[in-house]
């Protein structure tokens, strides 16, 4: 009888030194790796008071016995042991210590960090939840009643004609660059300002364009073929300063001048046997010029 007692002593004494030495070498182990129970949580996502329970082998204050295998094998991973004899070990220390494993339906263990969905997953559900919810309420809603339309019409009739008035009465904007092209080759031209001084004086050839000084100071033409010269005030197309061969002088040049005449008749044309011009004498500071011809 004493030899029974002492075998199922040392049974007893053997299983307890399993049960011990397995939170002894996860402990060991963590602290050869250099690593906190805070680290050891955070990288297998099990609480910390859990990881104490291990390492003190108290498999009892586990959930369940899925939860002291699957725990010791996230943690033997993690710590750099085998997890396959880690877990054997806990089921054989499990056993020593008369745990039954509880009922359930599967025998899938939920300390498996890769099988627990992790917490940005959670809140990324969530957001998404919550937007289905605004877009709902934004799109089921009952719409709101529209007014009568037909009783604004007159008042939107009146509004629209405002804006249109005032387009019309507005002033056509005025000034630009004053732009003479030559329509037909060898055309005498003669520029220049209200003290005398020559802008330009020569034969244009076909197509041939002068842009007036913009800070000319009372700028004015002279020539006997006032027809053949087109005539643009910013980049708009004026009337010529006479529809025919004649001889023109002294005829301002200027922006508003040109704008003012509209559609008025060109100037009187000074008689080419009365007056010096292109057929006569040269005006002062220029060359006489050849007799205009068609």
């Amino acid at each position: 009888m004493a030899g029974n007692g002492n075998g199922q002593l040392s049974e007893e004494l053997e299983q307890e030194q399993v049960v011990v030495g397995v939170g002894a070498q996860i402990r060991a182990a963590r602290e050869r790796a250099g690593m906190s129970l805070a680290q050891v949580a955070a990288e297998t996502r099990i609480a910390q008071r859990h990881l104490e329970m291990i390492e003190a082998s108290d498999f009892d204050g586990l959930p369940a016995r899925t939860y002291a295998v699957g725990f010791s094998r996230s943690v033997a991973k993690v710590v750099g042991l085998d997890p396959a004899e880690i877990a054997t070990q806990v089921r054989a220390a499990l056993n020593a210590s008369g745990i039954e494993p509880p009922r359930r339906l599967s025998t899938y263990e939920p300390a498996d960090p890769a099988r627990v969905p992790s917490a940005k997953l959670g809140w990324l559900m969530a957001l998404v939840a919550v937007a289905l919810l605004v877009a709902a309420f934004i799109f089921l809603r009952p719409a709101a009643t529209l007014p009568e339309l037909t009783e604004d019409k007159p008042q939107q009739a009146a509004q629209a004609a405002k804006p249109a008035a005032a387009a019309a009465q507005a002033p056509v904007p005025q000034g630009g660059a004053v732009v003479f092209t030559a329509l037909e080759p060898g055309i005498w031209v003669k520029f220049y300002d209200g003290a005398g001084k020559q802008l330009l004086q020569k034969e244009m050839a076909k197509d041939e364009t002068f842009t007036v000084p913009a800070d000319a100071q009372d700028p004015k033409v002279w020539t006997g073929r006032p027809d053949a010269l087109a005539i643009t005030v910013g980049g708009r197309a004026v009337a010529p300063l006479a529809d025919r061969q004649r001889i023109v002088k002294d005829v301002p040049v200027t922006a508003e001048a040109l704008l003012a005449r509209g559609q008025a008749a060109a100037p009187a044309a000074t008689p080419a046997t009365a007056s010096a011009g292109p057929a006569g004498a040269a005006p002062a500071g220029g060359t006489a010029p050849a007799t205009p011809a068609r």
